[in-house]
């Protein structure tokens, strides 16, 4: 029973973990990467429906400051620049009718700082999400406890794994956040 939870426990507290990366990958350093706009939603009037930018076309790094992006549907480049100019990465896409081009300029102190905010932001919300799965997880087990079929020995020893779970996850998070200020600093 206990190594139920503490499977469904570490399931749930990876997921923050495997989504923090996600976000990580969309802040923006000085180099130039297609995590930065990979995931930037798109509207495309054509096809009715709103769409990750990496379903929607092929992104190159030719360069270290810039992006090219090429459209899988020629049809659909203004929709993806539209798309890239209204999202909040900071970029202005310049057009040639077959591609998109993005130069990434370089950041500024005060971008830098902002950057590093927001990183530390993403962190803090998937702390709180690993702390949401420790909670819930441990409300399971005194569910258990009180329906007699884990013994208070058992449920204390579970609540002492979460609890060391819960600690190896926020660690990791730290470790991310602190890799991605070193890498946005670095530049």
């Amino acid at each position: 029973m206990a190594e139920d939870f503490e499977n469904e426990c570490k399931a749930g507290m990876a997921k923050a973990i495997e989504y923090l990366k996600q976000e990580l990958r969309g802040v923006r350093t000085g180099r130039a990467s297609p995590g930065l706009v990979e995931h930037v939603k798109i509207a495309v009037a054509s096809y009715g429906s709103t769409m990750e930018l990496r379903e929607l076309a092929s992104i190159t790094v030719p360069e270290p400051s810039l992006l090219v992006v090429k459209p899988f549907d020629p049809t659909t480049i203004k929709d993806i620049e539209r798309g890239i100019a209204s999202s909040e990465i900071g970029i202005t896409p310049q057009t040639d009718g077959k591609s998109i081009r993005l130069p990434v300029p370089a950041l500024s102190g005060e971008r830098r700082a902002q950057m590093v905010q927001q990183a530390r932001k993403m962190a803090e919300a998937q702390k709180v999400a690993v702390r949401n799965v420790r909670r819930d997880t441990n409300k399971t087990i005194d569910a258990q406890k009180k329906d007699s079929t884990l013994t208070e020995d058992e449920a204390d020893s579970a609540k002492d794994r979460v609890q060391k779970l819960t600690k190896q996850h926020e660690d990791q998070i730290d470790s991310l956040t602190a890799a991605k200020t070193k890498e946005i600093e670095e530049q």
